[in-house]
């Protein structure tokens, strides 16, 4: 029976994730920072454990708990807004953290049974703010970019080995990452940006279109059993929208 470990299951995108492969019938590993057994369903083909992307010995152990890995689904990720002439760089360090070295630190310690094994799936969770610029969001988008540079040039690595590399490509979810755990990290914004910025953040608290934890479930879980090529894939009705518009006007 195949297998998966998820990162970041705690909520979200993660833990809809989580329920839609054991609904699938798959063995999961939900991994999350402080585990919590009562938000998954007991299970014999679920185990829920401890994992810090940013911490080198929790990686090790939760690979080692894991067992065979058949997929690897790296959706951790925490949120930052805020114009970057105000982002402290700690804040800039810590999203880098979650979002970009924890995901190659996981994908590094899973990489070895993978190519061994000569077979598996690598899943990049990222965001839409990849695809095309959004104001006050330099920083995480520079870290969930660095991540679709980083898919895209291993992907041809480890296809030699018979492993693919996946992206998924979530749209915007007020209830997620960007802006509920983003806006503890938001930063002060200056007198002089307020023009600016208000009518933006308006925006974000009342959008139209918007992306469930079950959309970005469904389309990772397409990811994870897609046979193809195929590297990106959008989740959502607004990033796929945002994602053919894009790559269409080859100019933005």
């Amino acid at each position: 029976m195949t297998s998966v470990l998820i990162t970041g299951s705690s909520s979200g995108y993660g833990l809809a994730t989580a329920l839609k492969f054991l609904d699938e019938g798959w063995n999961v590993v939900a991994t999350m920072r402080t585990p919590r057994h009562d938000l998954l369903p007991a299970s014999d083909r679920l185990k829920v454990v401890a994992l810090d992307v940013t911490d080198a010995d929790s990686i090790a152990n939760a690979v080692h708990s894991a067992g065979p890995i058949d997929v690897l689904v790296n959706n951790a990720g925490i949120g930052g807004i805020g114009p970057f002439e105000s982002t402290p760089m700690a804040t800039t360090r810590e999203l880098f953290d979650t979002n970009t070295f924890g995901v190659m630190a996981v994908t590094q310690a899973v990489i070895p049974q993978m190519r061994t094994r000569r077979s598996g799936v690598i899943v990049n969770v990222t965001s839409s703010a990849t695809l095309a610029a959004m104001p006050l969001a330099a920083v995480y988008t520079a870290s969930k970019s660095a991540i679709e540079g980083f898919s895209g040039s291993l992907a041809l690595e480890m296809g030699f080995f018979g492993v693919k590399v996946k992206l998924v490509e979530p749209g915007y979810g007020p209830s997620t990452e960007f802006t509920s755990n983003g806006a503890g990290r938001m930063s002060g914004t200056p007198e002089e940006y307020s023009p600016f910025a208000t009518p933006i953040m308006d925006a974000f608290s009342q959008p139209g279109e918007v992306t469930t934890p079950a959309d970005v479930a469904d389309v990772v879980f397409t990811a994870a059993t897609d046979t193809s090529d195929q590297l990106r894939f959008p989740a959502g009705a607004d990033a796929v929208a945002l994602a053919r518009s894009t790559r269409l006007d080859t100019s933005r």
